[in-house]
């Protein structure tokens, strides 16, 4: 979807300790021009309107509301909870979360680039979607109702990732 690309994981991401063995594993990719750490681009992603929507879904779906604030909080590394997230892993440039059954994991990294124009970050996002607990080993996942969704879950991913660079770039 416009800027943002479909693309292997890079070296060294967190979220690549899940590919593989029946795990749906997804990752997206978009440049955006200027330097941009990761807690500006976590803020970035968890506060666009889009994303709104989703905290605004989970706090009437199952009672956990989060706020702009928490957001920033976890994008400094402040806390490790938001919303139904838990941090599993953060690095200085990348952050891994685990939804609160374990079930799907959530990636944000930044890289650094020099480009002719000067310097831009490439701004990754990814998803994890894990076998329900006590599938048969090796069994496909993601189940029948996530597959019949990828459509709906890709597209999701590229609108998300594209608001957040449109956020960086105000």
């Amino acid at each position: 979807m416009f800027s943002v690309r479909s693309c292997a994981l890079p070296e060294g991401a967190l979220l690549a300790s899940y590919a593989g063995a029946g795990v749906y594993t997804d990752c997206y990719a978009v440049d955006v021009a200027g330097a941009v750490s990761l807690a500006r681009y976590v803020t970035a992603f968890y506060t666009t309107p889009v994303f709104r929507l989703e905290r605004l879904i989970l706090r009437w779906a199952v009672a956990l509301p989060s706020t702009d604030s928490q957001a920033s909080r976890l994008a400094a590394g402040e806390s490790d909870a938001f919303a139904a997230w838990q941090v599993e892993k953060r690095g200085d440039h990348q952050l891994l979360l685990a939804d609160l059954r374990g079930r799907t994991r959530s990636w944000l990294m930044v890289v650094p680039l020099e480009t002719a124009n000067g310097a831009a970050t490439r701004l990754y996002f990814g998803s994890a979607v894990l076998p329900a607990p006590g599938s048969v080993p090796g069994a496909s996942t993601p189940g029948p109702g996530f597959r019949a969704l990828l459509g709906f879950h890709r597209i999701y991913s590229e609108v998300l990732l594209l608001a957040a660079k449109s956020r960086l770039v105000d």
